[in-house]
C-alpha cells in the first residue's frame, strides 16, 4: 500500500520553525555566483579583462621599461652618448658578450657609442611622445565634446575648422612650420605635430558625445535642473571619453613615428640632442660596411611604436563589448 503523504498541520510547521538549522559544509553548499553588491563598471570590467591578456601585460612592460630608461638613463649606462674616439673605435662591430657595456652594440662612424646613443635617445621621443598625445587630448576632446553637445551652428563652424585642418598632410604640414625655426626643441616639435594633431580626437569625441548625450541618465539631469557644465562634466565626459582614450594611445606610436621621420629628414631634432631617427639617417651611410648603426636604433623605434600600438589594441578590445 502506498505511503500517502502526511498533511502539514501548523504544530509541525511551528516545531520545524523552532528546530535549529543543520549547517552545510562549504564544499557541498552550492554555488550561487558572485556575491551580490554594487554592479561593476565599464572600466573595471576592463581591468579585469585587460590583466588575462598577455598582449596587454607585454605591452605595459615595454612601456614600463622605456619610461624608466627615459627618467633614469643613468642606470643603464653611465657613457656619454656624445663623445667620441675616432683613432679607437671608429665602426667598431658590436661586442654582443658584452652586455650593456658602451661596445655593446658597437660604434658608429664619429666612434660614439651605439648603446649610449640609443638609451639617451629614449627620453627625446617619449617626451615628445606624451607631450604631442596631451596636448591633442585636451584640445581635440574640448572642440569634439562642445561640437556634439551643443549641436546647430556651433557644430557647424567647429566641424568645418577640423575638416580644414585634416585637408593639411600631416608631415608635410609639420615640416612647413619646423623649417621656420632656427631651433627646433622637443617643445617645438611638439607644438608643431599638435597643432595638426587634434583632428582625430575630436571627430570621435563629437560623434561619442552625440550618442551618449541621447541616454537617459542625461535627459534626467538636465529634467532636474543640471547646468551645462555640471552635464557635460559628470555625466557625458565620463562615459564619452573611453574611444578618444583608445585613439590617443594608438596615435602615440605614430607620433614617435613621426618625431623620427622629420629627425631622420633633418627637420626634427638636431645635435647635440640625441634621436632615434638622427641616428638612422647617420647609419644610412655606412649600411654596407656596418649595418649595425643603422639596425639597432631602428628596432629600438620599432619596439616603441609597437608596445603603443598593442596597448591600444588591447585596451580596444577591453572597453568594447562588441569585441568582448
Amino acid at each position: 500500500m502506498p505511503d500517502v503523504p502526511m498533511k502539514a498541520t501548523p504544530e509541525a510547521a511551528t516545531l520545524k520553525a523552532t528546530q535549529p538549522a543543520v549547517p552545510v559544509p562549504v564544499d557541498e553548499q552550492p554555488d550561487s555566483g558572485p556575491a551580490p553588491g554594487k554592479p561593476r563598471s565599464l572600466w573595471s570590467d576592463a581591468w579585469h579583462d585587460l590583466r588575462r591578456k598577455p598582449s596587454f601585460l607585454i605591452s605595459a612592460g615595454l612601456i614600463l621599461l622605456f619610461l624608466t630608461i627615459a627618467a633614469f638613463p643613468g642606470l643603464f649606462t653611465d657613457a656619454s652618448p656624445r663623445d667620441g674616439d675616432l683613432t679607437q673605435f671608429y665602426l667598431q662591430q658590436p661586442q654582443l658578450t658584452h652586455f650593456f657595456s658602451p661596445e655593446w652594440l658597437g660604434y658608429d662612424a664619429q666612434g660614439r657609442s651605439i648603446y649610449a646613443r640609443i638609451i639617451h635617445g629614449t627620453r627625446a621621443s617619449i617626451i615628445i611622445g606624451l607631450t604631442v598625445t596631451a596636448i591633442v587630448f585636451v584640445l581635440g576632446s574640448l572642440v569634439g565634446m562642445l561640437a556634439g553637445y551643443f549641436g546647430g551652428w556651433v557644430d557647424t563652424v567647429l566641424s568645418r575648422v577640423v575638416d580644414t585642418f585634416m585637408g593639411i598632410p600631416f608631415l608635410l604640414g609639420a615640416m612647413v612650420i619646423l623649417v621656420s625655426f632656427d631651433v627646433r626643441g622637443p617643445m617645438v616639435i611638439s607644438l608643431a605635430l599638435a597643432v595638426l594633431g587634434w583632428t582625430t580626437i575630436a571627430r570621435v569625441m563629437r560623434g561619442s558625445v552625440i550618442q551618449v548625450k541621447q541616454a537617459d541618465y542625461v535627459q534626467a539631469a538636465r529634467s532636474l535642473g543640471a547646468g551645462t557644465t555640471r552635464i557635460l562634466m559628470r555625466h557625458i565626459l565620463p562615459n564619452a571619453i573611453a574611444p578618444v582614450i583608445v585613439v590617443a594611445m594608438i596615435a602615440l606610436g605614430g607620433y614617435i613615428s613621426a618625431e623620427a621621420t622629420l629627425s631622420y629628414l633633418g627637420i626634427g631634432l638636431a645635435d647635440p640632442a640625441v634621436s632615434w631617427g638622427g641616428d638612422i639617417n647617420f647609419g644610412k651611410d655606412s649600411i654596407r660596411v656596418a649595418s649595425h648603426v643603422l639596425i639597432f636604433p631602428s628596432i629600438m623605434l620599432s619596439a616603441t611604436i609597437l608596445a603603443f600600438l598593442m596597448m591600444g589594441d588591447a585596451v580596444r578590445d577591453a572597453l568594447d563589448p562588441k569585441l568582448r
